[in-house]
This record gives C-alpha cells, sequence and structure tokens, in this order.
C-alpha cells in the first residue's frame, strides 16, 4: 500500500502539522496508524515515529509504509502507549496525535460488520477479538442496549428500538439490524440521514470501549510528552470532542477560576497544558475532496513543565 493509493485520506493533514511542530529528530507518536496518512507525513517531517494501532488488518497491511518511512508499528490499543513504549526503551516524547473514532478502512469493509450500507457479520470489533456486537445485543437486557444508543448514540426513541432489537434477536448480520431499526423508526426512502446511523454508532462505540480508551489515551498522554510537546486530537462527533475539550480545559487551569456566583476553587495542581489554541475546522478545499472532513475538529495544547494530575480512575478506585 503506498501513500497515494492509502483508502483513508488524513483530514486536516496540514492543521495536525503545524500543530506538532516537529523539529528533525524529534520522538513522536502516531496513536491511530490506519493506513499511515499521519505517521508518514510526521516522519518526512523529521519525527521519528512509533505508530499503534489495535486492528490486526492495518498493521499487516501498513507494515510496508511503515517501512518505507521507518516508521515503528505497535500492534496495540492507544491507551496503552506508555506500558508499550516502556518496552522499548522509550518514555519521553515531543509529540503525540490521535485520529479518534472508526477508519475509513473499517468502514469500507463489509466483512467488518461497521457499516449498514451493506450487509456483513454483526461484528464492529476494532481488535477482532472479544464482545462482538451481535454478543452484545443478543444478550444484553432491552434497558442495557436502549441505554448505550441514548447514551452514545443521542437516539430519543432508544426504548423503542431497545424493544425492537429484543423481539428480533437473534441477529446476526448488520442487514438484519439495519432493517429492524428502519422499522421501528419509521424510515422512508426520501429521508436525508438514514435512522440506523445513530444505533449503530452507539452499538460500535460501546463494544470498544472508545470514550473510554480515549480518556485513558489522553492521561497517557499527559504523562508522557516531555515540556513543550504538543498533543493534537482529531475528533469526529461531539463525545469524544467534549472528553478532549473538557480535559485540555481541566488541564490547563480553566475550570479553577471563580466567578461572581461561585467562590474561587482552592488552588490545586498546576496546569500541565497551556490554554489550548481555538478548535480547527476543516476549510471549504478540503471539504470539497473529502467530505468525511465535514465533522472532523482539531483540538492541540502544549505540555507545560508540571507534573502529570492523578489519574482520575485511580483516584475514583
Amino acid at each position: 500500500m503506498s501513500d497515494s493509493a492509502a483508502p483513508h485520506i488524513p483530514v486536516l493533514i496540514d492543521e495536525v502539522l503545524d500543530a506538532l511542530a516537529i523539529t528533525p529528530g524529534e520522538i513522536h507518536v502516531d496513536g491511530t496508524f490506519g493506513a499511515g496518512g499521519y505517521s508518514s507525513a510526521m516522519a518526512r517531517a523529521g519525527a521519528r515515529v512509533f505508530a499503534f494501532d489495535r486492528d490486526p488488518d492495518a498493521i499487516r497491511e501498513g507494515q510496508a509504509v511503515a517501512d518505507a518511512h521507518q516508521i515503528t508499528l505497535i500492534p496495540g490499543e492507544f491507551s496503552r502507549m506508555a506500558e508499550l513504549l516502556a518496552e522499548r526503551g522509550i518514555e519521553k516524547l515531543s509529540g503525540i496525535t490521535l485520529d479518534i473514532g472508526v477508519s475509513s478502512m473499517q468502514l469500507d469493509r463489509a466483512e467488518r460488520g461497521f457499516s449498514f450500507q451493506s450487509d456483513g457479520p454483526l461484528t464492529m470489533t476494532m481488535s477482532q477479538d472479544g464482545m462482538s456486537a451481535a454478543d452484545f445485543l443478543n444478550t444484553a437486557s432491552e434497558e442495557e442496549i436502549a441505554n448505550v444508543i441514548y447514551r452514545y448514540g443521542d437516539e430519543p426513541k432508544s426504548r423503542r428500538v431497545a424493544r425492537a432489537i429484543v423481539e428480533a434477536r437473534p441477529l446476526e448480520r448488520t442487514g438484519q439490524l439495519a432493517a429492524v431499526v428502519r422499522k421501528a423508526l419509521g424510515h422512508k426512502p426520501h429521508d436525508k440521514k438514514d435512522p440506523a446511523t445513530r444505533t449503530f454508532q452507539a452499538i460500535r462505540i460501546h463494544v470498544n470501549r472508545e470514550l473510554e480508551e480515549l480518556e485513558l489515551a489522553l492521561e497517557a498522554a499527559e504523562a508522557l510528552l516531555e515540556e513543550g510537546g504538543r498533543l493534537a486530537i482529531v475528533t469526529f462527533h461531539s463525545l469524544e470532542d467534549r472528553i478532549v475539550k473538557q480535559f485540555l480545559r481541566n488541564r490547563s487551569g480553566g475550570d479553577s477560576g471563580g466567578s461572581r456566583h461561585m467562590p474561587e476553587r482552592a488552588a490545586g495542581p498546576q496546569p500541565t497544558f497551556a490554554k489550548p489554541a481555538k478548535a480547527v475546522k476543516a476549510g471549504e478545499a478540503e471539504l470539497a475532496r473529502n467530505p468525511r472532513a465535514r465533522s472532523a475538529t482539531l483540538r492541540a495544547a502544549i505540555r507545560t513543565s508540571a507534573p502529570a494530575h492523578q489519574s482520575l480512575r485511580s483516584a475514583r478506585s
């Protein structure tokens, strides 16, 4: 697979490279290798790149790209980057970039079960192991299914959809699930957006623990970035973007100030990131050549010298 033949077009690539401000010889991480678009561009800018992907297809098919650009390709979740880098003697980084969500490579392959555009097995697993979408839908309670669809898909009729899913079990194919959702929601052929979209998104996020993975990756990035290190994250829907926005606001001291309505909070840990720049969206030229960029949002920030905060997950336990 060559750069030009890669099926995935990296969105906001120029803006990501600007945010990373790579100096030749620096060590950078691409947390979501995919087809290698970001990693290759980072390597061409002079970075020594360590790239992660939990999808075995991406690892296998991307090895030629990695070899061509001297990229170290690591199988595994980006939430485990600190552990996996430590095994290779890497403790600090100059930059980290994450492209969150499902890739075009995964969506375009019916056998992966991510899309309702063509029929395939109801799997949706990025790592191709563990609980599949079919496992979840065929064993979970109606209430649990409804909660997942509402929380991760923002589906206002989640209970109706969940009831229809339980009544139609067992479900084994994406086409089956799409038909059940459309019937439950009264799909009309002229509708601009397929009503199955929200349910498929919600189930995918749940099965792959995508939001938990993102939270862990943000904490790992805070611990790994050296002073002056750059973090660049591209998200594709509001749930992901909200997590990134709130993390950077918290870690840059944006939550510590008071107002005339609320007293100022007690001094806490020092900000680990400088105040982030304004979020970036794709311009018209990029949208014309890559419609996928329409929902993309880039948030970037620079690491300060302050020690990493205590892990939120450790604090809860």
